[in-house]
């Protein structure tokens, strides 16, 4: 951080002497205001309900402009990434600051490639679950149980303890996704291929039988890559705020994962996708594209609670960078698997066009975004809605991580402690059982 010319000064309307704060610079985006000594001096708190207004930390990985629809890992645009790269080495850029040269890329790809396979145990653990279990209630357990197989990396205050977690992280996310997959539908599970890239891996592992093996699409492999660049990072979201607060206790890298993949799940999160898909389903019912003009009505009326899922983001005020690389992803697909006029894809294509012409929705920016976009993709492929947050969570453990090593190598890290606006019943006593 470089700290500014200017201060911020806050001053009381009560007569309380005003308090000077520094100011900071980052290298791009809003300057801050250091509020760390604010309690001392004044006895105060702020009061920032969802974090709308605050820093939690320092970061050199992800930059995101809402206003401008741009997003960088580590000053990289997402649409080269996305075009010239493929997820490894978008791996390597955020765990490592730079992209990799040909040795250092080969060198990952074959450490990553090494680790692929979990402890046979693993299997028997998911037997514990139900077989109609959501894949993140099992990804959920499966992701924390790691640390019960590989207590040589339990450190997260031990820099190479943090390195090999990450490696084997990020290599056996695809196995315990894929894994979480065959349980639910009662088939064996596949073991990983060393000869397969890290995307036609996982598809491979999802799709191939004893019997039969799977040969990779590469249109579909380089669809499947794309969505995990796309996921890999995304600033100081809820589930990557939740690894850090559950990192900065010390906790171990592979619990801090569960604990983001835990955050991950929620709809409004992770599950923005599985919403999407379920909402295009709820039209489908109600009668298909005839319905659209329906449905939208029902959306635009605010006593009606029903909600267009998979449109318009939070921090993104434009139109979302990743959504319009999705979108050419979504028709590569679409055409190269002939599904164009497959109904549920139809009624998607229909309900982008009135989104994108209907000034109700382009006067709020309520564009498609890249759940919307992804949702269908992976549909397409053949994976199923319950498995879209899964694969999200595979996507993001590499930016989770990221986050978690910088945090953890800041000279400046504390354990996380927000505060609160007490409101409350003031001090009384307990009054005898009789009295009550």
């Amino acid at each position: 951080m470089k700290l500014a010319d200017n201060k911020a000064t806050l001053s009381f309307s009560n007569g309380s002497p005003s308090v000077e704060m520094p100011v900071y610079h980052g290298t791009i985006g809003p300057d801050v205001i250091d509020i760390r000594k604010l309690y001392a001096q004044t006895g105060m708190f702020t009061y920032d309900p969802g974090f709308m207004s605050t820093a939690s930390c320092q970061s050199t990985i992800t930059y995101i402009d809402g206003d401008k629809g741009e997003l960088l890992y580590r000053g990289y645009p997402i649409e080269q990434l996305a075009t010239q790269c493929d997820y490894l080495e978008t791996c390597y850029l955020l765990l490592y600051g730079e992209l990799p040269n040909p040795t250092q890329k080969t060198d990952f790809v074959s450490r990553v490639t090494n680790h692929t396979m979990v402890n046979e145990q693993m299997q028997f653990f998911l037997r514990g679950f139900r077989r109609d279990a959501h894949p993140m209630a099992v990804m959920t357990g499966l992701v924390g149980a790691l640390s019960a197989f590989y207590h040589d990396s339990t450190d997260i205050t031990n820099p190479e303890h943090r390195e090999i977690s990450a490696i084997r992280l990020i290599a056996k996310m695809p196995t315990l996704v894929a894994m979480a997959y065959k349980y639910t539908i009662g088939q064996p599970y596949i073991y990983p291929k060393n000869s397969l890239s890290y995307t036609e891996n996982l598809m491979h592992m999802m799709f191939a039988t004893p019997c039969e093996d799977y040969k990779p699409n590469d249109v579909l492999v380089r669809a499947m890559d794309r969505i995990f660049i796309l996921h890999a990072d995304h600033e100081q979201n809820a589930s990557t705020s939740t690894v850090r607060l559950c990192g900065s206790s010390g906790t171990n890298p592979f619990a801090a994962i569960a604990a983001g993949v835990a955050c991950l799940w929620g709809p409004a999160h992770g599950g923005a996708n599985e919403a999407a898909l379920n909402m295009l389903g709820d039209i489908q019912k109600m009668g298909g594209v005839a319905k659209i003009g329906e449905f939208v009505a029902k959306v635009k009326d605010k006593n009606s609670n029903v909600k267009l899922m998979g449109f318009g983001h939070r921090v993104y005020k434009n139109y979302d960078p990743r959504a319009k690389l999705m979108r050419e992803t979504c028709h590569e697909v679409l055409a190269e698997l002939g599904l164009q006029n497959d109904p549920l894809f139809k009624l998607a294509m229909a309900l982008e066009k009135v989104a994108l012409e209907d000034e109700y929705f382009v006067s709020r920016k309520l564009y498609p975004n890249v759940d919307f976009y992804s949702g269908i993709v992976q549909r397409a492929i053949g994976i199923p809605v319950s498995l879209f947050t899964a694969i999200f969570a595979l996507a993001r453990t590499v930016g989770w991580i990221a986050q978690l090593n910088e945090m953890i190598g800041d000279p400046e890290y504390k354990i996380g402690r927000p505060r609160q606006l007490y409101t409350g019943s003031v001090r009384r006593d307990v009054k005898s059982l009789e009295q009550r």
